[in-house]
């Protein structure tokens, strides 16, 4: 139904709602045209702001998906590219090149966090975000949350817990 409805009308956008966590399911889905993919599980916040997000152009994972969907991508890309048997070639720009709100924006993006719930984490406006996060994508010369989340992975750019319950 996703890849008939992109096909005949593209400027629609789709946001697959969904029981199966399962990862032939989210590429079948982004392969067919999906912009979006959320588990039913997903709070009605969750999946309004979804909706929002999707209706906006931009594009969403459900945060499991998204972690899988890196971890594959990284698994394949090294393998094709051999990557990961030595240096890796130096990135367009790097993290060096964005500021520390940025970057802490890219961490959050890793995670499969919405503009909704990272502008919440950050106490800043959701229209905070975007700005942030269109030149942060800008900056790295990246398409996308998804190539913005890869990217992150990549380079090390992850938030996680201390031992004394700071994050670095």
């Amino acid at each position: 139904a996703t890849y008939e409805i992109t096909a005949r009308t593209p400027d629609t956008k789709v946001l697959i709602l969904t029981t199966y966590d399962l990862d032939e399911y989210v590429y079948q889905a982004l392969c067919a045209g999906a912009s979006g993919f959320l588990l039913k599980d997903a709070s009605a916040r969750q999946l309004a702001e979804g909706i929002r997000v999707v209706a906006a152009g931009d594009s969403l994972l459900a945060p499991s998906a998204t972690r899988r969907l890196i971890t594959e991508f990284t698994r394949l890309h090294h393998t094709t590219t051999g990557i990961g048997a030595g240096p890796r070639p130096p990135a367009r720009t790097g993290v060096a090149d964005l500021t520390e709100r940025e970057t802490e924006v890219l961490a959050l993006i890793a995670q499969g966090l919405s503009n909704g719930e990272i502008a919440g984490h950050l106490f800043v406006t959701e229209s905070t975000v975007k700005t942030h996060v269109s030149k942060m994508l800008v900056k790295l010369g990246l398409r996308d949350r998804t190539q913005a989340a890869i990217f992150a992975h990549e380079n090390g750019v992850v938030v996680t817990a201390s031992a004394n319950g700071r994050r670095r």
